[in-house]
């Protein structure tokens, strides 16, 4: 019996070892920002999101994002987005697609991990899923019919830097962002900032669905910083949200409602989604063929 209470002992500290480093390591909660976490190479992630808000004396709208998530190398993870909406007394329509490539810099652990973003944006004017905040973006751009701005073609480069630290379970990230028009529109700038942590870091040895250490809370704030003409923050959008997740094996449910500090923001957003990974799915699908 001691030596099997021992082996039990051992076994549990592992466990909780394990799944602190899970915990650590998992999904982040942040609607916005990103962190150094990059998709394992081989997995597919899927993730849907969702934002319901409304400009001051305008309708309501609901818009959609699907993307799918690729871990091409440990320091490369690829992205596709599909974007939609449907706004009160208008009209449903799709607003384009993306395709988001992240690049880490360094692979190891350090005190700041850098890592780099790049995306090909062809949406409409129309698009309401407010991935970023950058330049002169408000509210009142959501007073625009979806018949008149689904016909204004937007074909942008955005790129971000990445800076993140996770510290005694804490992470810590900083987003700058730089998009272009390729109409020839003045380079825009935009950042995002935010923290979070698992609610527990010592998780149980037994197998628990609402236990603390599958929730992470945080916080976000981002906004825009004008223009390469006018690099400022009068005049712009700037949001402060509080978000939470809770992981149920391989799917996470995240939840932000999201608050205006400026005249140009919406008032209050409610930022939802779901997420689901695939392990393996490269190798599933060489299997499929092979």
């Amino acid at each position: 019996m001691p030596c099997f209470s021992l082996c039990k002992t051992i076994f549990q500290c592992c466990f909780v070892w394990l799944a602190v480093s899970v915990a650590i390591a998992g999904e982040r909660p942040y609607f916005i920002t990103y962190d150094q976490t990059m998709e394992e190479p081989g997995n597919l992630e899927i993730e849907m999101k969702g934002l319901t808000a409304s400009p001051q004396d305008g309708d309501q709208f609901l818009s959609g994002v699907t993307e799918f998530e690729y871990g091409a190398k440990g320091w490369w993870t690829t992205e596709f987005y599909l974007d939609g909406q449907t706004t009160s007394n208008q009209s449903t329509i799709f607003t384009g697609l993306r395709w988001e490539n992240r690049f880490r810099l360094l692979m190891r652990e350090h005190i700041i991990n850098p890592v780099l973003y790049v995306e090909f944006e062809d949406i409409n004017g129309a698009d309401k899923s407010l991935m970023e905040v950058v330049g002169f973006d408000s509210q009142y751009d959501g007073l625009v019919p979806n018949k008149e701005a689904s016909s204004d073609r937007q074909r942008e480069i955005e790129t971000k830097l990445i800076l993140s630290s996770n510290l005694n379970g804490w992470n810590i990230a900083e987003n700058f962002i730089a998009e272009k028009n390729l109409a020839g529109d003045p380079w825009e700038f935009g950042y995002s900032a935010a923290v979070s942590r698992p609610l527990s870091l010592m998780a149980s040895p037994d197998e628990c669905t609402l236990c603390r250490e599958n929730f992470q809370a945080g916080v976000e704030f981002y906004g825009g910083l004008g223009t390469a003409n006018r690099f400022t923050m009068h005049g712009t959008s700037q949001y402060i949200a509080p978000v939470l997740s809770w992981q149920v094996g391989n799917t996470v449910f995240k939840i932000s409602p999201t608050f205006g500090l400026t005249d140009a923001s919406y008032r209050a957003m409610l930022r939802f989604g779901v997420q689901y990974e695939i392990s393996g799915f490269r190798r599933k699908v060489e299997n499929l063929f092979h």
